[in-house]
């Protein structure tokens, strides 16, 4: 099994594992190799090596510091994501009209999700109406495993 780091034309990054080199650039060249956060499929591989203590200088340890930061901000991000999913209802681009509906008690009172312009969402927080902003990655579509 390889385990190889990736990385796509935006630059998220992740892992993909795979049986073997050849399984990977096969899989890459069919398009089935995609990024979980935007869903492009151009992906590229990145530098990777195993991970060996041999007393590394201290810009190494650093530079590895910064991308395991980087890969558990990007960590935090999917189990924030799954948890919304979860737990809200996907009202689409009736949101606004649900959520001030909800406010109103006009509907029943639940965690929603769903789309809103610029304009709406401004009217909302000028009502009272409590929302946040949480770009969805576009390579989400069912949910979350």
């Amino acid at each position: 099994m390889k385990v190889l780091d990736l990385a796509c034309e935006v630059g998220h990054t992740f892992e993909g594992w795979f049986g073997s080199e050849d399984d990977y650039l096969e899989q890459r060249a069919r398009g089935l190799v995609t990024c979980p956060a935007c869903g492009s499929a151009t992906i590229e591989k990145k530098l990777s090596a195993p991970r060996l203590n041999l007393g590394a200088q201290r810009s190494t340890q650093v530079v590895a510091a910064d991308a395991d930061a980087e890969q558990a901000r990007q960590a935090r991000l999917w189990r924030a994501v799954r948890e919304v999913l979860a737990n809200t209802e996907d009202v689409g681009s009736a949101f606004a009209d649900e959520a001030r509906r909800i406010h109103q008690g006009e509907a029943p009172e639940r965690g929603i999700r769903g789309q809103a312009s610029a304009q709406d969402v401004k009217g909302l927080l000028e009502d009272g109406v409590e929302v946040m902003p949480l770009p969805m990655p576009a390579g989400i579509k069912e949910t979350l495993q």
